[in-house]
Parts: structure tokens; C-alpha cells; sequence
């Protein structure tokens, strides 16, 4: 898409409960000039994230009306006036939601990709990217999940919970089971991601669900729901159990202030762990992540899993599915070249 003109998706309202296309619109201007210490970057590809939605309400680091929205995004340099980028260079960067950007190099999590041979440009927004980094952080930091131990993870088909199943698999993991919203999520885990089991939260009270699938109980709980799905892991999780609280899709679209568990004073009975995971805290391990899992993805072991949206005009309806649920894996959009 390389012309004079960028787009940028603005939102121009605040949702009330569930988005609306009419919360959004599509900019058009000039394509910018980069300024000494920034390069200009067109964009390849961009992720549309569930934490969007949060930050669509305003507040203290909430999304401005009427501005580009940000999210992760890889492009390539066009021209450059940071003496750190050469065009040509790929790069993650978190001006997303756009064609066009200005970035410096180290400024908002902006780097260099270290562009590893027979891994698809896909990778780098999934598991290799925001999403994978989470999971990995949540399994080896957070609740430090050990070889022999048994793991639950709750939206277990989306981005998060995808990488989430294939790290723990690769860590050793003994059981894994999953949540899901559709009785075709459900086969995808059981079927290609090779979860050992899962279910359908539809299908009944998420606790009973757990318990027959997990009969002997849990050790880890990676939680990107919260709700029902944390009060029915609590009662799952043996003693000195942990959970990696990711995220709480149950809460955003309704009560941002939904009642604890009730049986969250189970955290005490059983020496349990309940900790929050912010990828913002683990950079670090960006190298890490990448030297752990290039070699399964070299080999077919990982995929990317992720689905794809063909368009920039697609950008809005993409984060509407996301929320909708009607993503397999890690969603994207890709920006017609």
C-alpha cells in the first residue's frame, strides 16, 4: 500500500457495552516525513487485542477520541533519521492501527526484528510477539509451572491461550485443558493443538465442567477470563496451586466490578498463589522466548496460529470478531501490499 495517502482508524465515541462500527471511523492524510530521530515505517501487519477494549473507555491511559489508536504492529522502514534503522529493517513497533507511522528505535517498545530464517512474518505478533511473551511469562515466572505438573487455561482457543497450550506442552506440562465458547473451539484444542481435554463454558457451570475434565485437581491456572472461570479453578487447584492471572474478558463489556469468588478464601485454606501478569514488566525475556520456541517453529512442532483478516478497512470488523469470539488463535490483520 505503499502512496501519498495513510489511513488511520479513529475511534470517535465511547462503547456502551459491546463496540459498535459507528465508534470508529477511517482518517485519511498525508503520508509523514520522518524527523531527525525517527524512521517512517509502512506496516505490514497489525494485531487487534482484547486489552483494546479497556482502553476504549478513556480514563488514566485510556484511548483519546478523535486520534490514531494504538496497537502492536510490524512494518518495514520506508526512510529513516534514527541512526539506529536502515530502510529495509523490519521492526515491532506499537503505532498501530494505521498504514503509516514515525518510530524511534528503544521508544515505546519499538526493536529491530531479529528476522530468524523460516519463520513467517506472523509469528512476531503472535507467538513470538505480545502474545507468546505473556504466556511465557505467566508459565516460567509467574507460576513457574514444572515438568509433571497439570494446567488449565480458560480461553483456551484465542491468542493467548493457544500459545499458552504449546509453551506448557513443551515445558512438560503433564495434563493441559482448556475453555472455549464453541463446541468447534472445543475439537480444535482436542483435535489439532493437542490439549488433553476441554469443554465448552456454554455447556454448564465452568466448575462441574473442570472438575470431570481435572478430576485429580490443577496446579497452574492461566486465567484470561476471570468470573466463574477463576471461582471454578480456585476449587480445582491442590494445595500450593498457582494462578497467572492474564486477563478478565467476562468483565469487559458489563460490570467492570464484578463480585470476588466466593470461595476465594480457598487462596488461604490452600496455600494458593494469585498473581497478575503484565507483558510490559517482561521485555526482558524477548530473547529468551525467541531462542526457546525458533526451533519448534523451524521444525512445524509450534504454529503461529493465528487468524488473519486481508485489508486495512478490514481493521474494525477484526477487533469486532475478536470480541465476538470468531478467531482461532492469535488475531491479525494484514495491510494489502
Amino acid at each position: 500500500m505503499t502512496t501519498n495517502t495513510a489511513h488511520a482508524v479513529h475511534q470517535i465515541a465511547r462503547p456502551d457495552g459491546f463496540p459498535d462500527a459507528s465508534d470508529f471511523t477511517y482518517v485519511t492524510s498525508p503520508v509523514p516525513r520522518p524527523v531527525p530521530g525517527t524512521a517512517l515505517v509502512e506496516n505490514l501487519l497489525l494485531s487487534v487485542d482484547p486489552y483494546h477494549r479497556g482502553m476504549m473507555d478513556g480514563g488514566e491511559g485510556g484511548f483519546e477520541l478523535n486520534t490514531p489508536l494504538e496497537g502492536r504492529s510490524v512494518g518495514r522502514v520506508l526512510a529513516s533519521r534514527d541512526p539506529g534503522l536502515r530502510e529495509g529493517d523490519l521492526v515491532f513497533h506499537r503505532a498501530g492501527w494505521r498504514t503509516h507511522a514515525l518510530v524511534t528505535l528503544g521508544v515505546n517498545g519499538t526493536r529491530k526484528l531479529r528476522g530468524h530464517d523460516g519463520v513467517p512474518l506472523e509469528a512476531y505478533l503472535s507467538i513470538l510477539g505480545g502474545t507468546g511473551l505473556t504466556a511465557y511469562a505467566a508459565l516460567t515466572r509467574t507460576a513457574a509451572l514444572r515438568s509433571g505438573e497439570d494446567l488449565f487455561v480458560s480461553a483456551a482457543a484465542g491468542g493467548v491461550g493457544t500459545a499458552t497450550g504449546h509453551i506448557a506442552r513443551l515445558l512438560g506440562a503433564r495434563r493441559i485443558i482448556g475453555s472455549a465458547g464453541s463446541a468447534a473451539k472445543v475439537r480444535h484444542l482436542t483435535g489439532t493443538l493437542g490439549f488433553d481435554a476441554a469443554f465448552d463454558y456454554h455447556d454448564g457451570p465452568v466448575g462441574e465442567q473442570l472438575a470431570q475434565a481435572a478430576p485429580d485437581g490443577i496446579d497452574v491456572y492461566v486465567d484470561n477470563v476471570g468470573g466463574e472461570h477463576l471461582e471454578g479453578a480456585i476449587d480445582s487447584l491442590r494445595e500450593y496451586g498457582r494462578v497467572a492471572w492474564v486477563g478478565a474478558i467476562s468483565t469487559y463489556h458489563g460490570d467492570r466490578s464484578p463480585a470476588a469468588p466466593r470461595n476465594l478464601f480457598e487462596v488461604v485454606h490452600k496455600s494458593l498463589r494469585l498473581e497478575g501478569v503484565l507483558v510490559r514488566n517482561h521485555t526482558n525475556l524477548q530473547d529468551e522466548l525467541e531462542d526457546f520456541l525458533v526451533p519448534h517453529l523451524r521444525s512445524g512442532r509450534v504454529g503461529t496460529d493465528t487468524t488473519v483478516v486481508q485489508g486495512f478497512d478490514g481493521t474494525v470488523e477484526a477487533f469486532l470478531g475478536l470480541l465476538r469470539g470468531d478467531n482461532l488463535g492469535k488475531m491479525l490483520v494484514r495491510i494489502d501490499a
